[in-house]
């Protein structure tokens, strides 16, 4: 059996170990959080190197692209070159191939013709933004308000751009956790009105849950929510909010959507490969294994719990 280990600079408290199919072969998916200590996840890496088929790298991103031009984040890549024979990926990759999808797929479905977006963080998934600007009525960038804390929207894909390429080459070198909540501050809600105003205005929510979640206002009554990583805790959080409609681009397991960074790692255990596969394999391995966003309509009435959530198909 192959198996795959996603190290995540995340709280321990969204752990997870089980075993799944896909492609008609069995994967022991592990999701290992550390709490934010580089340390613990650098050890974590060298003990289980050439032990385990793949790993991926979760709460950090190794890197992110904008127009095929890669940043690396400095501390992730210390991170993964603490692996000598096992393969790190951070489901950069497989996002940029699985998420257009996702938009593409559910845009005539649910009429994203006529929403107002908001992304709360887009660079770290250019392909999610850019499908969305170009099939939605209106898409808000959200990357200086939820990453910098600047109450300052972006409007415009080409203003996100150029933004990316000033910004990043900065950014990568510093760390981490200045850009993104890890360890137990992924758990907490944050001044919860500061950025309010954002999340009314829009019908979708789109983005890095960890960032809706942060600054998610109490009252997010018939939002639609497009992300992924989301555990039933997450879906009680959403529902107590209000939330109509949860979109994850990855199946769901055991009640929660695996990370992109798992994902990827058990594709590129599945084939084989040292290290992250081209966009057109990962094209044909999602197409192969039927992979379709989950779109989850949550369940409002006053006695109703989480598992009374209606899967709805694709």
């Amino acid at each position: 059996m192959l198996e795959v280990v996603s190290v995540s600079l995340g709280s321990t408290s969204r752990d997870t170990d089980q075993v799944i199919t896909l492609l008609d072969r069995q994967v022991r998916v592990r999701r290992v959080g550390v709490g934010g200590d580089l340390k613990r996840a650098r050890e974590l890496i060298q003990e289980l190197d050439g032990k385990v088929n793949a790993f991926g790298l979760g709460g950090i991103d190794l890197y992110v692209a904008v127009r095929g031009h890669r940043y690396y984040f400095k501390q992730a890549l210390a991170l993964a070159r603490s692996a000598k024979r096992t393969p790190v990926v951070c489901g950069a990759g497989l996002k940029n191939s699985l998420e257009r999808l996702t938009v593409r797929q559910l845009a005539p479905t649910m009429d994203v013709g006529s929403k107002s977006v908001l992304m709360v963080s887009a660079v770290d998934r250019f392909g999610m933004a850019e499908e969305l600007a170009l099939s939605a009525k209106s898409v808000l960038f959200g990357d200086l308000i939820f990453a910098l804390g600047l109450p300052i929207p972006v409007r415009s894909i080409a203003t996100l751009e150029r933004l990316a390429h000033t910004l990043l080459p900065v950014l990568v070198r510093v760390p981490f956790k200045w850009l993104y909540p890890v360890g137990t501050a992924q758990e907490k809600t944050t001044d919860t009105e500061r950025f309010a105003r954002f999340y009314h205005e829009a019908d979708v929510i789109a983005g890095d849950w960890h960032f809706i979640r942060r600054y998610a206002p109490h009252d997010l009554s018939g939002k639609v929510l497009v992300t992924n990583t989301t555990t039933p805790a997450d879906l009680e959080f959403m529902r107590q909010r209000g939330v109509r409609t949860l979109v994850t681009t990855t199946p769901r397991f055991n009640g929660r959507s695996l990370g992109t960074n798992l994902l990827e790692a058990a594709f590129v255990a599945m084939d084989g490969a040292d290290g992250e596969l081209p966009a057109e394999r990962y094209l044909e391995l999602v197409a192969q294994a039927g992979l379709k966003p989950t779109v989850l309509e949550l369940a409002t009435g006053a006695g109703d719990t989480v598992s009374d959530a209606k899967i709805m198909p694709s």
